[in-house]
């Protein structure tokens, strides 16, 4: 059994906005993404995908994007990401689980969960891209911090609850948006980071820079990115520490 981790999917089987307008590495997308999964996740493994999963615009709509992920091999847990507008209350997406049949999936929104060693933690985050000319001008940026850092705290908080049933157990933090990127930085999300002893963190979002190193140490935690397009559509294992 293993842990791997995968974000931005960008699934579109019921609304027709395939990705591949964003270059051909985006081409035949979902064929690689399935086929490159089922090459190294085995049905006894877990996938975390970090956000972004379905363009749908309601839950119901990602209905063919949740079968799809179900037929993958092994168990998956779903964080949020920027373009899941198709999520909703934790009562009506277990709802439709239930009635697709669906048992693969769990979804990872102010809660941690054991798996295969691990305490998953994590949350959407925030990021802001000074180079980004369409972001509103009305956006209050110190208000969504506030709210994801709340998020993160209690995802984490319900991680401390799980170490004490598996001290064992690394805690590792699963952002859809990067807390470090370049000259930015979440202060608030990375000081959570730093006190809740979390010294690995995964995101997704990034697109179209591939000239960016896979992993990077800041202040002591490794960040390391996971946008499909990026990891050419194969999760990746997370190994255990050798600490």
């Amino acid at each position: 059994m293993a842990l791997f981790v995968l974000s931005d999917t960008h699934l579109s089987l019921s609304d027709n906005k395939p990705m591949d307008v964003f270059g051909k590495r985006w081409q035949n997308y979902t064929e690689r993404l399935n086929k490159s999964w089922n090459a190294v996740v085995e049905k006894d493994d877990t996938v975390v995908i970090a956000g972004d999963i379905s363009w749908a615009m309601s839950y119901t709509g990602a209905t063919e994007d949740f079968k799809f992920i179900h037929a993958l091999n092994g168990k998956k847990i779903i964080g949020k990401g920027n373009h899941d507008y198709w999520w909703t209350s934790m009562k009506k997406l277990t709802g439709l689980l239930d009635e697709l049949e669906i048992d693969s999936i769990r979804f990872l929104y102010n809660n941690a969960l054991y798996d295969n060693g691990f305490i998953i933690t994590g949350s959407r985050g925030w990021y802001v891209d000074e180079n980004n000319k369409n972001a509103p001008d009305s956006a209050d940026f110190d208000k969504i911090v506030a709210r994801e850092v709340i998020r993160l705290e209690m995802s984490l908080k319900d991680g401390e609850k799980l170490r004490e049933e598996h001290p064992e157990a690394e805690m590792l933090a699963f952002l859809h948006f990067p807390p470090v990127m370049g000259s930015f930085v979440c202060r608030p999300i990375v000081d959570l980071l730093h006190k809740y002893g979390v010294k690995r963190c995964y995101f997704g979002h990034i697109h179209s820079s591939y000239e960016l190193p896979p992993h990077f140490d800041f202040e002591g935690i490794e960040f390391y990115i996971t946008s499909a397009d990026y990891l050419s559509f194969t999760p990746l294992k997370i190994r255990q520490s050798k600490e």
